[in-house]
C-alpha cells in the first residue's frame, strides 16, 4: 500500500526516537525530559501550535489540515514509563536503574510523532489534528488532569482516538470493539479487626487471621451468586498480611486487591456486596472490620460509529483479513477511559506479535511494527477529520 510504502522509509528514524526515550523512562507526571523530547520534535516538524504543561508535564501539538472546513479530532499517547527493573538485554535498554518503558509507551509516543511529521508535512485532510502526548496514564489518572487542565474544550475536540500495543497479537493485526472495550480497576484495601493472644489459648482471642479466611472465600460469593451470569466481574485478592511470631494470635489482618467490572451498574453492584459482605463476615466471628473501598479508572467504552470508522482505517491499512472489529474486552484498565467520557471516539489494539507479555522486565516495543502504526495514524487523521 502506497502510504505505509511511504512511511516504512522513516522508520528508521522514528525507532531512534524511540530508543532514545527508551533508554530515560520516567514516572508518572515526573516526565519532563521525555515531554521536552516531544516538544523539541514537534518544533522541527513545524506544528502550528505546541502547548505544554497540560494536565501538569502533558504536551499537546496543533497540525491545521489544507482540506477546508472539517472535525477537529485528537490523536494520544502516553509518556510515562514503569518502575520495574529491565532485563531485556537490548542495546537501548533502560539507564535508569529500576524503571523502564514496560509497557511500549515509547513506542506509541514515537508512532504518533513520526504521524505528526508526516501530517505537518503533507496537510492532507481537513479540520485540525491535535496530538496529545499524556503523562501518567499507568496509575495517576493523568488523561483526567489533561481533561481538567481544559484539554478537550480549549482546542475544541470533537472526537478522541487511543492506540495502543498488544504482545501476543499477530505483528501489526488491529483489534477492536464497540462499546466495552477495557475494564473499570477498582482497588480495595480491608483491615480485620480481633483480639490478640497467645496461640495455645485461641478460645480467648478473636483470630483475625480465620476471619480473613472466611472473608476471601465469602468476597468471591458475589460473582457467583450475586451477578448476572451474563455480567462480567473479576475480584482478586493479591495480597494478605498479618501476624509476626509462629506463638502469637495477632489482633489485625489485612487484604487487598482490586475489582475489574465493564458496565456501571455491575461495578456499583460489586461495590455495595463487597462492603457488606466483609463487614458482616467479620461480624460473625466476632471481628469487626475496615473497609477502604477505592474507584479508580472507569471502564474504557467506546463510541459504535467511530469504532466502525476505526476498523475500516485498520482494514485499508492492513487488509480485512488482519482486523478483528469484534474482540472480546479485555480487564486490564486505561485512563483513555477518561478522555472517551467527555468525548465520542475508538479505541485500538495492534499486534506486537510474539513478544513478552506488557510489563515484564524483558519486554520491549516491536520496531517493525512503527510503519503499520504511524500509517493507521495517519490514515485516521485523513478519514475521521472529514463531516
Amino acid at each position: 500500500m502506497p502510504l505505509l510504502n511511504s512511511i516504512a522509509e522513516r522508520t528508521e528514524e522514528i525507532a531512534r526516537w524511540r530508543h532514545d526515550i527508551h533508554a530515560h523512562p520516567e514516572l508518572l507526571y515526573d516526565v519532563q525530559r521525555t515531554a521536552g523530547v516531544v516538544e523539541g520534535l514537534l518544533g522541527e516538524f513545524g506544528v502550528d501550535e505546541i502547548v505544554t504543561g497540560i494536565g501538569r508535564t502533558g504536551v499537546v501539538g496543533v497540525i491545521g489540515g489544507r482540506g477546508g472546513p472539517g472535525k477537529t479530532i485528537a490523536l494520544r499517547a502516553e509518556l510515562d514509563a514503569l518502575p520495574i527493573r529491565e532485563k531485556s538485554g537490548k542495546p537501548h535498554a533502560s539507564t535508569v536503574e529500576g524503571l523502564m518503558h514496560a509497557c511500549g509507551h515509547d513506542g506509541h509516543t514515537a508512532m504518533l510523532l513520526g504521524a505528526a511529521k508526516y501530517l505537518a508535512e503533507t496537510r492532507d485532510f481537513p479540520g485540525t489534528i491535535i496530538v496529545v502526548f499524556q503523562p501518567a496514564e499507568e496509575g495517576g489518572a493523568g488523561g483526567q488532569a489533561m481533561i481538567d487542565d481544559g484539554l478537550l474544550d480549549r482546542f475544541g475536540i470533537e472526537e478522541v482516538f487511543g492506540m495502543h500495543n498488544l504482545p501476543g497479537l499477530p505483528l501489526g493485526d488491529f483489534a477492536t470493539c464497540a462499546g466495552p472495550m477495557m475494564a473499570a480497576v477498582d482497588e480495595f484495601d480491608v483491615t480485620i479487626h480481633g483480639k490478640d493472644g497467645h496461640a495455645a489459648w485461641p478460645h480467648l482471642t478473636v483470630d483475625p487471621i480465620l476471619v480473613a479466611g472466611h472473608v476471601l472465600v465469602a468476597i468471591q460469593s458475589i460473582i457467583a451468586r450475586n451477578l448476572d451470569p451474563l455480567g462480567t466481574a473479576v475480584l482478586s485478592v493479591t495480597r494478605i498480611a498479618a501476624g509476626s511470631a509462629y506463638n502469637v494470635i495477632p489482633s489485625q489482618a489485612t487484604l487487598g486487591g482490586t475489582v475489574r467490572t465493564l458496565a456501571p451498574e455491575v461495578r456499583d453492584l460489586m461495590e455495595e456486596r463487597f462492603t457488606r459482605i466483609v463487614e458482616q463476615t467479620a461480624a460473625a466471628y466476632g471481628a469487626t472490620a475496615t473497609v477502604d473501598y477505592r474507584r479508580g479508572y472507569p471502564a474504557t467504552i467506546t463510541d459504535p460509529a467511530k469504532t466502525a470508522v476505526v476498523a475500516q482505517v485498520a482494514r485499508d491499512v492492513v487488509g480485512a483479513g488482519r482486523v478483528n472489529d469484534a474482540m472480546v474486552p479485555l480487564m486490564g484498565g486505561e485512563d483513555f477511559a477518561f478522555m472517551l467520557q467527555q468525548r465520542p471516539g475508538g479505541y485500538v489494539f495492534v499486534g506486537n506479535g510474539p513478544s513478552s507479555g506488557l510489563h515484564a522486565d524483558t519486554y520491549d516495543f516491536n520496531d517493525e511494527l512503527i510503519p503499520t502504526g504511524v500509517s493507521f495514524w495517519v490514515r485516521l487523521a485523513e478519514t475521521a477529520t472529514r463531516r
